[in-house]
């Protein structure tokens, strides 16, 4: 096995258990690993301390152990598998009658930095972020049949947008396992058609979950505006929640399309519903001066690096500005951030910002983060990447 050498002191993030090592704390390599292969990483002193996925890039390793006896072979894979299935069962979401749609892996947050398997019904969608986990793609699916035991039929790999380029993969998305084409899963008792094969992520927006179900406790009798609604998820919410009506804004055709599915699919010829393909802030212009007294703002990352901050901010700032300005008094909006780059406080500012700008009194009633089952690594605090939200605007 290849040895990764650090700087003098580069050890120290490792030591607080960090599973990154970054390409410039290394020394020096013995050999040449390839991308994806496992290596060792030692302290200047040449002590071990870590185990992990080489990779050539910012991120060069990313630790799936800190002990030097534990292989990374089928034992590993279906071990930390399990681990992650059981936390999903003591939190209650795996087993539900009215419920099989849940995240089992949560990269560094399940200690497998680089690897994402949300389940759909009989259907688990892996994705591979890193090298690693793409070359041991077959090994961890043939470990998630087993520690699933019978749970779920189909395998689909869909990593062809989210490994580096550079790298040479060349993947291709497929189903490593069945191939069943049903698409239909259920949320808290709701129906949604996933759209593994074409769609964002895995499919749908597993992490908005405890979000869309708190947005049904303000939906009863108002106005409700669901802006980047992509699948429609926070719409099919509102509507449960006895919304008068909802209106579903996506730039995207094919995500109105999703939408007007899955409003079908729960409210079948329920005209409380309309959907519109157009530009969020071209939407947000033209609607009139009170139309909503609820609305989401759930855009895509503004900023997926941190070269993009600057921009991401303003473009924050601007959205909501946008919204306080249109929202009817007394209304309440639900504003999110999903970009890594981020923080907490930068998107409280730019939302702070937005409201100052407007002159409207505006309260925080929530603050909003990702559901249980997209867990957060204590030792790797980057991971919190989703932010929200709840605001009562007078």
């Amino acid at each position: 096995m290849y040895r990764i050498y650090l700087k003098p002191g580069k050890e120290e993030s490792l030591k607080r258990f960090h599973p990154w090592v970054f390409s410039g704390a290394i020394a020096r390599m013995d050999g040449e690993p390839e991308e994806g292969e496992v290596v060792e990483v030692y302290t200047a002193q040449k002590e071990f301390i870590a185990k992990g996925h080489f990779q050539i890039g910012s991120i060069a390793v990313r630790v799936l152990t800190f002990r030097q006896d534990e292989a990374i072979d089928a034992c590993f894979w279906r071990r930390r598998l399990d681990i992650a299935l059981q936390m999903r069962r003591s939190i209650g979401l795996v087993g539900r009658e009215d419920n099989n749609t849940y995240r089992l892996v949560h990269g560094e947050g399940d200690n497998l930095p680089g690897l994402v398997i949300d389940i759909y019904a009989r259907t688990a969608v892996m994705q591979a972020h890193s090298a690693g986990m793409h070359l041991d793609r077959m090994a961890i699916a043939d470990a998630l049949a087993e520690v699933m035991q019978g749970e779920i039929d189909n395998i689909y790999y869909k990593s062809e947008t989210t490994l580096p380029y550079k790298a040479d993969l060349f993947p291709e998305n497929g189903f490593l396992r069945g191939g069943n084409a049903d698409n239909v899963a259920m949320e808290y008792g709701l129906n949604f058609h996933i759209d593994w094969l074409k769609g964002q992520k895995t499919g749908f927006f597993v992490d908005q979950r405890e979000n869309r179900a708190l947005l049904e406790r303000y939906a009863r009798g108002r106005n409700v505006l669901n802006m980047f609604c992509y699948t429609g998820g926070f719409s099919v919410y509102a509507m449960r929640g006895g919304a008068l009506s909802v209106h579903s804004v996506d730039s995207s055709a094919k995500a109105i399309d999703l939408t007007n599915k899955n409003i079908a699919l729960n409210f079948p010829d329920d005209a409380r519903h309309t959907a519109y393909a157009e530009d969020a802030f071209k939407f947000l212009d033209r609607m009139e001066q009170g139309a909503y007294d609820l609305i989401i703002l759930d855009p895509p990352a503004f900023a997926k690096h941190r070269d993009a901050l600057r921009n991401a901010l303003q473009g924050y700032r601007k959205l909501n500005a946008r919204a306080f300005e249109k929202i009817r008094p007394g209304g309440i909006l639900f504003t999110f951030s999903c970009s890594q780059a981020v923080n907490k406080d930068q998107f409280r500012m730019a939302v702070f910002t937005a409201a100052a700008q407007s002159g409207r009194s505006v309260r925080i009633l929530h603050q909003l983060t990702q559901p249980a089952d997209h867990p957060v690594n204590i030792y790797h605090p980057e991971g919190e990447y989703l932010k929200g939200l709840v605001l009562y605007v007078e």
